[in-house]
């Protein structure tokens, strides 16, 4: 079975916090549910899960509005407009732009880890 993700955890990998309270904003995540037709979660006990798919456009559709200031109405036209047949002929195309910064952060990620390693050591175990 595929690993499904709730809504509380994709706000947080998102990083869609509350600066107050601290809390993840699962209210936008349930807004863009309704602007795009694209977000289907699966509901389960009255629970919201998305599959790697959705989180994956959901993803886009953050970058696309968060990143690259574009409106709802402008990342609705994207992704009717099957943006990837777009970017075979444009690397700097929005979707390439998209990647590099995924790639990005998971690098810091991955730094930030290996940093972590070196700075602990490896525990060993007897």
């Amino acid at each position: 079975m595929k690993k499904l993700i709730n809504i509380s955890e994709l706000s947080k990998s998102l990083n869609l916090i509350n600066s107050k309270t601290k809390k993840p904003s699962n209210y936008i995540l349930r807004y863009w549910e309704k602007e795009f037709k694209e977000i289907k979660p699966i509901i389960l006990k009255k629970r919201r899960y998305y599959s790697q798919k959705q989180v994956d456009i959901i993803r886009l559709i953050k970058f696309l509005l968060k990143n690259k200031g574009m409106t709802i109405r402008g990342v609705k036209y994207v992704l009717k407009s099957n943006i990837n047949n777009l970017d075979d002929y444009d690397s700097y195309g929005l979707k390439a732009d998209y990647h590099k910064e995924n790639i990005r952060e998971k690098s810091k990620t991955i730094l930030e880890k290996v940093k972590k390693i070196k700075k602990y050591g490896k525990k060993i175990s007897h």
